[in-house]
């Protein structure tokens, strides 16, 4: 889609469009605009401003951008974020890598979560893949409302819980509380899953870790971090959201006049 204006006179809508295949183009009317794009940008991905970025010797990525090429195999790699993508990224890129950083501004709050849902394959079994399956359905909306509900109204046991969860995961004596300990209360911001507790294996291995910390700058080797400390790094993986973009970016006009939308701030990944 590439415009859609509104007449008030005709009550409505001509929308312009491309065909992917094609790039025909073509004209439609409407009374109803239904727009279904989502309210991510996704041919482009935030990254903020870092300072030193272009002396960095080594390769830059955003995951949005991620090129087939990149070999990452012996290397050493920082991830930026500390959202569901770079909760991700860590253990993947954690088997074939030298070493994985996942550096963080803030803590998230992390939960191992089975691949395998035992409840949901037996009701498939027993009762065939429809109604098992709508019954599994129905079974994960309830868990998930009553996981959400239990920690907005009990925050401070919720915390607590999710902190002896992370502890059992890591290594003796890790510093819980400075790596996956956030400032704020548990669904104060989403949640991220680690399909079987990989992201904690991979720290468990030493194949991976965890910084807390603020970028002061890029260097030729690596990032310096307020703290003073370095990381060295090969590849950087810049994990640090994507933009919001309401409407799909087309342009939208009401009686000729153009339509702009507040621009919303980048999310995390």
């Amino acid at each position: 889609m590439l415009s859609a204006s509104w007449s008030s006179d005709r009550a409505r809508w001509t929308v312009r469009v491309e065909r992917a295949d094609t790039g025909e183009r073509t004209t439609l009317t409407c009374s109803w605009l239904f727009c279904a794009s989502g309210y991510y940008r996704y041919d482009q991905g935030f990254t903020p401003h870092f300072e030193g970025r272009e002396r960095f010797r080594g390769t830059i990525v955003h995951p949005q951008h991620w090129p087939e090429d990149l070999d990452h195999a012996g290397k050493r790699v920082v991830v930026i974020g500390s959202g569901a993508t770079a909760v991700t990224l860590l253990p993947a890129m954690a088997g074939t890598a030298a070493h994985v950083t996942m550096l963080q501004r803030t803590p998230s709050y992390i939960m191992p979560v089975s691949k395998n849902d035992v409840i949901a394959n037996a009701l498939k079994k027993c009762l065939g893949q429809e109604r098992g399956h709508a019954l599994a359905r129905r079974k994960n909306i309830a868990q998930q409302r009553f996981v959400w509900s239990f920690c907005r109204r009990y925050p401070k046991a919720a915390r607590r819980f999710i902190r002896w969860v992370n502890a059992r995961q890591l290594p003796e004596g890790y510093p819980v509380d400075e790596h996956f300990n956030p400032p704020y209360d548990p669904w104060d911001q989403r949640l991220c899953a680690a399909p079987d507790g990989d992201l904690f294996k991979a720290v468990r291995a030493g194949k991976a870790s965890v910084v807390t910390d603020r970028i002061a700058t890029f260097t030729e080797d690596g990032v310096r971090l307020e703290s003073g400390r370095e990381l060295g790094a090969d590849v950087v993986v810049t994990a640090t959201g994507l933009n919001v973009q309401a409407f799909g970016g087309i342009r939208i006009t009401v009686d000729g006049e153009e339509v702009r939308p507040p621009t919303p701030s980048p999310t995390r990944a």
